[in-house]
This record gives C-alpha cells, structure tokens and sequence, in this order.
C-alpha cells in the first residue's frame, strides 16, 4: 500500500465524514467539507461551530474517526482513520485554517467566539480498493 497515494487521493475529496460519540457512547456521524487543512497522513484541521453539539461530544470524549471515499461506475475507495479529536480555540489556530468566504459561516470573522478548530490526530487506518481492506499505523 503507497501512503502518498492515499494521501492524494484524500485531497481529491470534496466531503469528509468525521465521527463522535455521544453520551449514550454511541457514535455519531456527520458529513463535513473536506479538512481545511492536512499534515501529512497524522494531522487534519477542520472549522466549526463553537456551540454545536459535535464540540461538546469532542470536549466529552476525544475518541473520533474520519473517513473519505469516491464512488466511481466500477470502482470504490474508502480511507477510515481512527484517533482522536480536540477542539481548539486559540486565535494561533483559528488565523491557521481561516479563509476569505468563511465570514458566510462566521459572521464575526475570524475572531467569532463561534468559531472554532477541530484538530484530528490520526493513529491507525483502513483502506479499501478492489475488493481489498488493509490496516495500517501512522506514525
């Protein structure tokens, strides 16, 4: 499995599907745009709202996955990475992710108190092509 082709292909996706769990400790999912920003395979940057109710089930419990994948007429790929999720609100990673047409979800700009990081620290992962599953650690 080539690591830098996973990689590439997550930059290709439009949409991530980041996970929670919730205070029953079952698992929550919901599709997000894709990560603002991306360290390798190790390190994921999302933007959110400070007062939703993912942020509170990340404050909660920080264990998390995402997962990508493109559906195409013959041929399915998916990437689930599993690790963990914080919640950063310091301006130092806020002015990191922040662009131009984010206003149009944070009113306040880059320093609305309703806005909010999502860093996501990956661990392990598994990718699916072909009929295949492989797991892999991120070091």
């Amino acid at each position: 499995m080539n690591l830098k082709k996973i990689e590439e292909f997550i930059d290709k996706q439009k949409v991530c599907f980041i996970c929670s769990i919730d205070d029953e400790n079952y698992p929550n999912v919901k599709a997000m745009l894709k990560p603002k920003k991306r360290i390798g395979l190790k390190e994921f940057y999302f933007s959110t709202n400070t007062s939703s109710m993912r942020v509170k089930q990340y404050q909660n419990n920080t264990k998390a996955s995402i997962y990508f994948y493109h559906k195409g007429l013959v041929k399915y790929v998916g990437v689930m990475l599993k690790g963990k999720m914080e919640v950063l609100i310091d301006q130092e990673h806020k002015n990191m992710i922040w662009k131009t047409g984010d206003t149009i979800y944070y009113k306040k700009g880059v320093t609305d108190p309703d806005y909010c990081v999502l860093k996501f620290t990956a661990t392990s992962g598994r990718y699916y092509c072909d009929l295949k599953t492989e797991s892999f650690d991120i070091e």
